[in-house]
């Protein structure tokens, strides 16, 4: 009998993982984000879809969710430059803090007068839904040309914004539970959350770096779980001391990123496919958490409806407006980053702990904001490319290297194999070989050109979105890095 629920266990992780996959080709095509897709998937094989599994434990989907957003932040920083974002640091972090706070305040009252809350729960609803979702944001954007500034100030808002939404959820809780509550205490331990998150995820980033580069691992596939084993030591550690966990992976993440790193294409690739799994299995098991028989009431319907638009066109409107003040964004781009405030994993996954908690309005909670997550996904997700367009703020088509090359690394020899994307404003675009002057002993090895590979000469032309495999020597990487980053005048 064991034998037999473990075989048919792993045969249903299988077709979820596939299914999980094969939703993604079909979610572009279609033009709804993954994330609802998945979504769809859970609620089907559920009790109250074809019955295939019967799931209602939230402590087992919170453990989940938590995991999987250690993974997803940890996949989101390592992706993310930090010549992208230093420039937008001053409003991603407003947004992640004044912002959430405001849309939390808002909503509230949305919720106080439809569904007749206390004012502390109705906080409560607002917390929970108030902060944009990274996994949403890193999956909606990652495909989309849109202009560097707005897509770095979301990337980077949905990194940080989560300890926010948690430290509002968890504190909102102990005062609906306490019966004398500390409001003093909760600002000292909001300071200590934030302040000890950047500074842990900071020193945990540099020590990582430095373990990776240092380390003389037998096999090259060692290197990703070596670099995956610091995210979740630094989350664990970070969070054992009272700070926040999930702010100093994001923090440690991004300085791994934008340093050398020995192996760093498979630290990156298979970061990235591990965080896909994640993300189809955090879905997938929200999905099973919910029961269709029980939000899919007309009454909750109109309800949840009437909160979401309030969120998308009142809510999030007001809090990037006056988060964003005298910040250098134009009206079109503070109408995009409102549009662009994708809820996901994050609320369903603090939805949670009222239940877990023991809340006496915890089911309504998880039913509503299921709902609202499914609203902004679909309503907003399928059209923020439409929505950049409109407002002219697409950027030049993203050239993304589809190629890995690691032939030589930094640890192994004198000498490394570099990936470089070329774009329309490089310097080198449109120049011969044989006229680029590359730093000394520099030879382009060769060139990914729409798929084909090109053997460069003297008389090759780069274009661009060509990529360019670069041999340099380790002593001369940082002045190619300097020379490619050159633009035309």
């Amino acid at each position: 009998m064991l034998d037999l629920n473990v075989d048919y266990f792993i045969l249903l992780a299988a077709l979820l993982l596939i299914i999980g996959v094969l939703t993604t080709k079909f979610s572009t095509r279609l033009g709804v984000p993954a994330l609802v897709l998945f979504l769809l998937v859970g609620m089907v094989m559920g009790s109250d879809g074809l019955g295939l599994i019967y799931f209602d434990n939230p402590k087992v989907a919170q453990l989940v969710g938590i995991l999987a957003l250690v993974v997803i932040l940890f996949e989101g920083g390592l992706q993310t430059k930090w010549s992208s974002i230093k420039g937008v640091v001053k409003p991603s972090l407003t947004l992640a803090t004044i912002g959430v706070l405001l849309t939390t305040i808002v909503v509230a009252i949305a919720a106080k007068l439809i569904f007749d809350v206390s004012w502390l729960e109705g906080l409560l609803f607002g917390a929970i839904v108030g902060s944009t979702d990274a996994a949403a944001i890193f999956a909606v954007l990652k495909e989309q040309n849109i202009r560097e500034k707005l897509s770095s100030t979301l990337e980077a808002e949905s990194g940080t914004n989560d300890p926010m939404a948690v430290f509002l959820t968890l504190s909102l809780i102990e005062l609906i539970t306490a019966e004398t509550p500390s409001y003093l205490l909760l600002a000292g331990s909001f300071i200590w959350q934030m302040g000890m998150g950047l500074v842990l995820g900071y020193l945990f980033g540099r020590f990582a770096s430095f373990a990776i580069n240092k380390i003389n691992l037998d096999s090259s596939g060692l290197y990703p779980i070596f670099a995956l084993a610091f995210a979740l030591l630094t989350y664990s550690l970070v969070d054992l001391v009272g700070a926040s966990g999930l702010l100093a992976v994001y923090i440690a993440a991004l300085v791994i990123g934008n340093n050398d790193l020995t192996y760093r294409h498979s630290i990156f690739r298979f970061n990235e496919g591990f965080a896909w799994m994640m993300q189809i299995l955090m879905f997938i098991i929200l999905g099973l958490l919910v029961f269709p028989s029980q939000f899919l009431s007309w009454e909750l319907i109109l309800k949840g409806l009437l909160l979401s638009v309030i969120l998308i066109f009142i809510a999030r409107p007001i809090a990037v407006y006056l988060s964003t003040i005298k910040m250098g964004f134009t009206r079109n781009e503070r109408t995009f980053l409102s549009w662009a405030g994708l809820k996901g994993a994050v609320p369903i996954v603090l939805a949670t702990f009222p239940m877990t908690m023991g809340l006496e309005n915890s089911q309504l909670f998880f039913n509503v904001v299921f709902f609202v997550v499914l609203t902004s996904a679909l309503i907003q997700g399928s059209t923020i490319s439409i929505i950049a367009e409109k407002l002219g703020l697409n950027g030049p088509k993203k050239v993304e290297a589809p190629h890995s090359l690691e032939l030589v690394s930094i640890g192994k020899a004198n000498a490394e194999i570099i990936e470089y994307a070329v774009n329309e404003q490089s310097y080198i675009t449109g120049q011969t070989l044989k006229k680029i002057t590359f730093p000394k002993h520099v030879l382009v090895s060769a060139i990914i050109r729409n798929g084909d590979l090109v053997t460069p000469h003297g008389d090759t032309i780069i274009q661009a979105e060509d990529i360019l495999y670069i041999l340099v020597p380790k002593k001369r990487k940082n002045e190619l890095k300097s020379f490619l980053s050159k633009r035309k005048e």
